[in-house]
């Protein structure tokens, strides 16, 4: 559109066009129409529960607990040997002892033990002590790992303002505003041919995040693009979209005055409220 106006092959050109110093120089613009600016398109977020769940049920956690079970085991029958002749409650057979031992070791180390069956012998008052501390570090290593992956999950999947973006695949139109402002701030990023290839690219899952238009990318997601992606952020760069002209047209004057005449009789607010929902 921009080379059609350029070269005068048309008369002037109506879309998502951002007034730019640079794009002044080639061609002429009437009276802004649209207030708009740059926003980010993000993958949807996982469910926050679906996450967490992903995050602490997998075949390592499954064997640590499976382990930890048979150390309670074992701990609790270490404990049976050696209490067993000094307090009733170890007073039974081995194949009896089984699960009574597992259950004073499980409350030694969640509740600290039983206040009434508190190991009687010397070595039996040493292994409880051992177990209760070391019941400590595994406490603490399996909530620092669960912690440690819910963090990095929020990081990775995170994007509320333009410094999120770098060392992500940002996908961008080549030419557009979105372009400048990227390579401005050294964010190189993958730049497609149009939006309709951006955007496939994004369902691809090939890019991360998206930036281009703020009104472009809100319809997308308020339509089909709802299934893929989420607008992450507030507006930035804001721009103004004007109809090119190629320079010197004398349709610059007669534009700009209807343009004018819809604002003041109130059309322009008519159609805006319409399509956006809201008054300009």
């Amino acid at each position: 559109m921009l080379n059609a106006v350029t070269s005068g092959t048309s008369d002037a050109a109506i879309a998502n066009i951002s007034i730019t110093s640079a794009r002044e120089q080639a061609m002429d613009f009437s009276h802004p129409i649209f207030s708009s600016g740059l926003r980010t398109l993000i993958p949807l977020k996982p469910d926050s529960s679906f996450s967490l769940i992903s995050t602490i049920v997998s075949w390592e956690l499954f064997f640590a607990i499976i382990g930890a079970f048979g150390v309670l085991l074992a701990g609790g029958m270490l404990m049976w040997r050696l209490e067993r002749n000094h307090q009733d409650y170890f007073d039974k057979p081995a194949h009896e002892a089984m699960f009574p031992a597992f259950w004073w070791a499980l409350n030694l180390v969640v509740n600290g033990g039983f206040e009434e069956r508190v190991p009687r012998t010397p070595f039996g008052r040493i292994f409880g002590v051992l177990l209760v501390i070391s019941s400590l570090f595994v406490v603490s290593i399996f909530v620092a790992r669960i912690t440690a992956a819910m963090t990095i999950s929020a990081i990775e999947s995170s994007v509320s303002s333009v410094n999120d973006l770098h060392g992500k695949r940002v996908g961008k139109v080549a030419g557009s505003t979105a372009e400048a402002f990227l390579q401005n701030r050294d964010l190189n990023g993958y730049a497609l041919n149009d939006l309709s290839d951006l955007l496939r690219a994004f369902e691809d899952g090939d890019l991360d995040p998206v930036v281009f238009d703020s009104p472009i990318l809100a319809y997308y997601v308020k339509t089909d693009g709802a299934r893929f992606g989420q607008l992450a952020g507030p507006t930035f760069q804001h721009e103004n979209y004007g109809i090119a002209l190629p320079s010197g047209s004398e349709l610059v004057e007669p534009i700009n005055q209807a343009l004018l005449e819809l604002r003041e009789d109130g059309t322009y607010a008519q159609i805006y409220l319409k399509w956006f929902g809201e008054n300009p």
